[in-house]
Formats: structure tokens, C-alpha cells, sequence
């Protein structure tokens, strides 16, 4: 035995607002639907993804950092309003429950 543990290996993301790494789960996978950034919770829409917190400072400083137009490889800024809905809800979802 090469007497390495067999502990549960976490995959890890890196945020693309403040650059964190954090483990995938505590991530909210983002992917480019015909220009708009769209949140994919389960993981399993097509294409490049980006992970970002689901914090409106880490949203607000990707965008301000045009990082989701470099992380997609696209040209131009992507409407985020749809992401922006989403991470808003789940933030009032959070506060909802005791």
C-alpha cells in the first residue's frame, strides 16, 4: 500500500467575482444561453460554465470585472438579469427560513 488515505475528494471551482475556491457545490454553475447568462443548478445544461458564488457581491463583481464574457469565450457584455433574478430569490429563500 502506498499509504495514502482514500479520504472523499471534493472537486473544486474557482469563482470568477472574487476568485475563491471553493468546493462545487457551494457554487452556482452560470452557462452563456444566446447572450444572457443563465444559472444552471443542476449542472447539466451544454456548454462552458462559470462558477460563482450565489451572493450578489461576487455577481456584482464579475460583471464589473467583465469576467463571464472571458470565462465564456464570447465577445461583449451578457445580460444578467435573469442570473441576477435568481441569486436575489435564493437570497430571500434563505432569509425565509428560520
Amino acid at each position: 500500500m502506498s499509504g495514502r488515505t482514500r479520504a472523499g475528494a471534493c472537486p473544486e471551482r474557482t469563482c470568477v467575482g472574487c476568485r475563491e475556491r471553493a468546493a462545487k457545490g457551494e457554487l452556482l454553475r452560470i452557462v452563456a444561453v444566446e447572450g444572457a447568462c443563465v444559472p444552471d443548478r443542476r449542472g447539466t445544461l451544454p456548454g462552458r460554465g462559470a462558477y460563482v458564488h450565489p451572493r450578489a457581491v461576487c455577481l456584482d463583481l464579475a460583471v464589473r470585472r467583465r469576467a463571464f464574457p472571458r470565462a465564456f469565450r464570447g465577445p461583449g457584455p451578457l445580460d444578467t438579469t435573469a442570473l441576477r433574478r435568481h441569486i436575489e430569490q435564493s437570497a430571500q429563500a434563505e432569509r425565509a427560513t428560520p
